[in-house]
């Protein structure tokens, strides 16, 4: 499976706290850990958990509307989790990191993420739009 944006974000914050300790950065500039509140990485966990129990329970060749409704469901669950965090939490380098999570999960899985894409007329990086409203 892909490395999961959240711990990204978390290695983020770990990074600043220990250049924080060591003083080499000043705590003001340390801008991670309110950035990504616990609250933010736990429920964006819970749903990249969900998904990925989605993906692993697509059979060998499942259909584009079963992928398709697996991406629908964790992009509409990280609108939530986005809504839930006033609307700021996933601003465009985190979308850009989790629709990069998603693909890569999807390729992991076997999936050909771009002939679906085809398929279904987008382009490969699309497949999340028609729900993404963060």
């Amino acid at each position: 499976m892909a490395k999961r944006p959240t711990d990204v974000w978390r290695e983020s914050i770990a990074e600043e706290a220990a250049a924080v300790a060591a003083g080499t950065l000043d705590p003001e500039c340390a801008y991670s850990a309110g950035f990504f509140p616990e609250s933010l990485l736990t429920t964006t966990d819970d749903v990249l958990a969900a998904f990925e129990a989605d993906v692993a329970a697509l059979d060998g060749s499942p259909s584009d509307d079963d992928v398709l409704g697996a991406v629908e469901r964790v992009v509409l669950e990280l609108n939530r989790v986005n809504e839930a965090h006033d609307e700021a939490a996933y601003e465009t380098d985190e979308r850009e990191l989790l629709c990069a999570y998603i693909d890569a999960s999807l390729v992991a899985a076997g999936i050909d993420v771009a002939a679906l894409a085809e398929r279904q007329g987008l382009g490969r990086h699309e497949i999340t739009d028609r729900w993404r409203e963060w």
